[in-house]
Order: structure tokens, then sequence, then C-alpha cells
């Protein structure tokens, strides 16, 4: 009995996981688990001297339910560094359908980068701006695809409105409200998030919906700069 659960444990951890299809044309030795994956965006080139390994795509093996875009950059890290490269170039994005899969679908490139001087120019590229010269900050508001396609919501700082909310969405926004404030949307039910602003730096905020009684609701995450630059620029 015990093996029995056991083995229906394994089979729906590995069922409800992405499904994850590599084709790798060059061998390297593997790449520390420690050592950190580069994610090269869908509008971001990958640089001269970058070797390709080889191709991953992580998408809905048909029961998928633990498919987040998180969740899936991570598998995709993972192989990457299997084959011993040490970055990933976004090629496809498919995000998720209100009438179709709930799971963000990608297809990446599997980099070598050995050219330290290519290397840190892409890491710098990924640290957290600061321009001092800026009387504002910058919010990068996006949303990607998936269910209740259909409710939009406008959002708002404080007692300004920011934008309108809608399905596969981006949109940069100077705000010159220094100092703390709440940004906040309503459809069924109201949702905040408190945001301290200081001139000259940019943030990112993750929008989505989630289940509602009657319709659905309103999602926001301020979430790392690093990850929203790659989740904002995969938005076409």
């Amino acid at each position: 009995m015990r093996r029995l659960i056991f083995v229906l444990v394994i089979f729906s951890i590995i069922a409800c996981s992405p499904k994850v299809t590599t084709n790798i044309s060059k061998t390297y030795p593997a790449l520390d688990y420690t050592k950190e994956v580069i994610v090269i965006g869908l509008s971001e080139a990958a640089p001269p001297s970058a070797i390709e390994i080889g191709t991953v795509k992580v998408g809905d093996s048909g029961f998928s339910a633990n498919c987040g875009w998180e969740k899936v950059i991570e598998e995709a890290k993972t192989e990457d560094r299997k084959a011993g490269g040490n970055a990933i170039k976004i090629i496809e994005h498919k995000q998720p359908k209100a009438m179709g899969s709930n799971c963000h679908r990608i297809t990446a490139k599997i980099l070598r980068i050995d050219n330290t001087e290519e290397l840190k120019t892409i890491q710098e590229k990924e640290k957290p701006v600061f321009d001092s010269t800026w009387n504002y900050a910058k919010l990068f508001v996006f949303r990607h695809g998936g269910t209740d396609a259909l409710v939009g919501y406008d959002l708002y700082i404080g007692d300004s409105l920011l934008c309108r909310v809608t399905n596969k969405t981006k949109k940069e926004i100077k705000i010159y409200k220094k100092g703390l404030n709440t940004i906040w949307a309503k459809t069924e039910s109201k949702e905040e998030v408190p945001i301290d602003v200081e001139f000259g730096r940019e943030y990112y905020l993750k929008c989505s919906v989630v289940m509602g009684i009657m319709v659905g609701r309103p999602k926001l995450q301020l979430i790392d700069a690093k990850q929203g630059k790659t989740e904002y620029n995969s938005i076409k």
C-alpha cells in the first residue's frame, strides 16, 4: 500500500510538471547547480560570441498544472546547466489562453558564453537601474495572457489613474509621486500593493486575474527587476 501511495504521489508530481524537450548538438561539462544562468528575453540579442549548444522546449504535457512563468524558466535553466550552458535565449513564448492551455510555453536556445566581457555586459544590464537625473520613477506594468481574458481593470496610484490593464498588455509609465504610495485596482473586490517610490528607479508590476465569486479579481505583484525585465520583454 505504501509503495502504491508513493508511486501515485510521484506520478502526480510528474504529471503536473511541464513537459520538457531538449535537442543537444554539442557536448560540454555540466554547469554547477550553484552557478547562475542568464536569461536573454525575446526582444534582446545574444552576444556575438555565444555558442549554441542546442534548444530546450518547456510546455504543456496535457496534465500540467504547475507551469507558471517562474516554473518554466527554472525548468529551462536546469536543462541549460545539464548541457553545460550558462545562458538561455528565449526565441518563442506562448502565453496561457482562456480557451486552451493554461501554461506558459517557451522555446529557448541553450547558450554557452565564454567571453567574460560580454558576460559582464549582460549582467550589468540585469542590475536594477538608477538614474539620479530623473525627476520621476518608471513603472513597467505587464499582464500575461490567461484565464478571464475578457476581464480588464483600471490601475490607480492613490487617486490618479495610471492605465487600463487588459489581457496581454505591457505599459511603461512615469511616476511623479515620490514616497510611500498605494497601487490598486478593483473589480468585485479591491487589490492593493504598497510602493515606496524613489525617483531614478525602475519598478515592475506583474498584473493578473484570479478567480472571484462572480468575475475575476485583480492580482498585483511588485517583483524583482531582473525577473520583471525578462517577463516584460517576453510580451510582444
